[in-house]
């Protein structure tokens, strides 16, 4: 081949990437959306809250998984690394981006201005449960959410995040987060109103994952390690006995909705059980809020001061 048909050989090459890449670009600006990757449901709440028909929120864990115990496989760690912002939860939440390369400049810690307020834990133990099989809850404290201040400052930095990449929008950005905002505002209130009725009332947490709920409000409480689809063992109650010998609850709160043959158990030992679930991941009917507005709900049985009563 003479060196005419080698330059045109090369220019066609050339002009042949150029166009895929002009292509892709096309694409990506047709759609009109920042692609935002999350590692846990509030996170991507909050997202779609704020971001709106701006963003396209990628959330690729199952809903029958803990995210915090998640391990992804190539297809969701693809969609993390090829997205244009990834949202962390912070405090030790995901331990798998510990196992794999995301590009760091895409990598937003939402609770970077919380490490003052991160709770730390002692004697963490391991235990297996779900299909996450067999895990430690890690040194601090990651449901950090719980506290609707704490979510608060989360959804700040995603709507700092969202305005940096589209500063254009940063009027209407600032807008859905303000009512974001008003809405875990009065969530706030409302759980400091119904605990205010009994401060001193003593609870048992059925798993160590309330940290940040019990700091905002004061509560009185102590964790188990109870899941709510298996029945507790012998020890289990035998534990359960002798610490409500020293510690008088008459109440368990719940991440799940526990099996009937354990809470009419519990009855027996003068506690009922309610539901608070930690919405970590995608609810299996509603969202965020309704959520937090059924746990409000659930609170109010707890502390209103009548008798026990079960589920």
């Amino acid at each position: 081949m003479n060196r005419k048909w080698i330059f045109v050989l090369i220019a066609l090459l050339a002009l042949n990437g150029c166009n895929q890449q002009k292509a892709s670009t096309t694409k990506t600006t047709l759609t009109g959306k920042i692609r935002v990757a999350v590692v846990n449901y509030p996170l991507k709440y909050f997202t779609e809250r704020i971001g709106g028909d701006l963003t396209e929120v990628l959330y690729p864990v199952q809903e029958d998984v803990d995210p915090a115990y998640w391990n992804p496989g190539v297809e969701a760690i693809a969609i993390f690394q090829e997205a244009d912002v990834i949202l962390l939860n912070g405090a030790g939440f995901a331990q798998w981006l510990n196992k794999v390369s995301l590009p760091g400049s895409k990598l937003v810690n939402t609770s970077d201005a919380l490490h003052d307020q991160y709770i730390g834990i002692e004697g963490q133990t391991t235990h297996t449960h779900g299909p996450e099989g067999e895990h430690a809850h890690g040194e601090i404290a990651f449901t950090t959410w719980l506290d609707p201040m704490l979510a608060i400052e989360h959804a700040d930095a995603i709507k700092e995040t969202l305005s940096g990449m589209l500063p254009e929008k940063k009027e209407s950005l600032d807008e859905r987060f303000q009512a974001l905002k008003e809405d875990l505002l009065a969530i706030d209130k409302e759980i400091e109103s119904i605990v205010s009725r009994q401060a001193d009332q003593a609870l048992l947490f059925s798993h160590p994952i309330y940290q940040y709920l019990e700091e905002r409000y004061s509560l009185q409480g102590k964790s188990v390690h109870w899941e709510p689809d298996q029945f507790p063992d012998a020890e289990m109650w035998n534990d359960l006995e002798n610490m409500l010998s020293t510690y008088p609850a008459k109440w368990m709160v719940w991440e799940g909705i526990p099996m009937t043959e354990t809470v009419e158990k519990l009855t027996e030992f003068g506690i009922g059980s309610i539901v608070f679930a930690p919405c970590g991941n995608t609810p299996e009917t509603g969202d965020y809020l309704s959520v937090m507005k059924q746990n409000i709900y659930n609170m109010q049985v707890a502390f209103s001061g009548e008798n026990v009563p079960a589920l």
